[in-house]
C-alpha cells in the first residue's frame, strides 16, 4: 500500500501507520506492535484553549473569493493569544511572515513536516539568520533550532489571510500533504488504548 492509502485506515487500524510515525523503527513495530500506542503518546495536540474545528482539509468554499479551493490543512479555532504547541520533536525548518500563511513556522520531524500558520509575532533577521519573535508571548525560534514535542512555539493570531483567530495546521509526509484530522484520530485512539 502507498503511504496515503494507509492514512485512510488510521481510524480503523492504528498499527497500519506504525512505519510512518516519527521516530518509529521497523524492528520495534515488528517485534512488539503494542509499542505503536506508546509512540503516539509522544505527540502533542497543537493548540491550547481549543474551541472547535473551523475548516477541514480538502476542497472548500474560499472565504474570500467564494470559489472552490483546496485547503491544505486543518483549522483549529482558539482565542487570540492561546499558545501553540509543537506536535512532535524536530527541528525548525523555516520561519516566515509574509503571504497567506502570515507569521508561520515549519518543523521537520523525520519524514514529517508540520506547518503552523497565522501566529502572532513576526520574523526578524540577524547575523545568525532569520528567527520568529513574539516578545509578548515569550517566543523566539530560529531556523535549525531543535524543538521538543509539546513545547510552546507560538500563539494563535490573525496574521496573513484569515477571517478569525485560529491555527492553520498543515502536515506533509515524504513531501505529500496529509489530512491532520487523520493524524489526530490515530493519536487519540492510540493514547486511549495505552491508558
Amino acid at each position: 500500500m502507498a503511504p496515503l492509502a494507509l492514512f485512510s485506515l488510521m481510524g480503523m487500524a492504528t498499527v497500519a501507520v506504525a512505519p510512518y510515525l516519527p521516530g518509529a523503527r521497523a524492528q520495534e513495530v515488528a517485534v512488539a506492535p503494542g509499542n505503536v500506542a506508546a509512540l503516539w503518546t509522544r505527540a502533542s495536540f497543537p493548540v491550547e484553549n481549543f474551541q472547535t474545528y473551523t475548516s477541514p482539509f480538502g476542497y472548500r468554499r474560499d472565504p474570500y473569493s467564494g470559489g472552490q479551493r483546496f485547503h491544505y490543512g486543518l483549522d483549529l479555532a482558539a482565542p487570540s493569544g492561546s499558545y501553540i504547541r509543537n506536535w512532535w520533536a524536530g527541528q525548525v525548518l523555516w520561519v516566515e511572515d509574509d503571504g497567506a500563511c502570515g507569521t508561520s513556522i515549519a518543523i521537520q520531524s523525520g519524514e514529517w513536516t508540520h506547518i503552523y500558520c497565522h501566529m502572532q509575532g513576526h520574523v526578524e533577521q540577524d547575523s545568525q539568520g532569520p528567527f520568529l519573535i513574539d516578545r509578548e508571548g515569550g517566543i523566539q525560534l530560529r531556523q535549525g533550532q531543535p524543538i521538543p514535542s509539546g513545547a510552546r512555539i507560538g500563539r494563535v493570531g490573525m496574521t496573513g489571510r484569515t477571517t478569525g483567530p485560529h491555527l492553520h495546521w498543515g502536515m506533509k509526509y515524504q513531501g505529500n500533504w496529509v489530512d491532520p484530522a487523520l493524524v489526530l484520530r490515530a493519536m487519540y485512539l492510540s493514547q486511549q488504548a495505552s491508558r
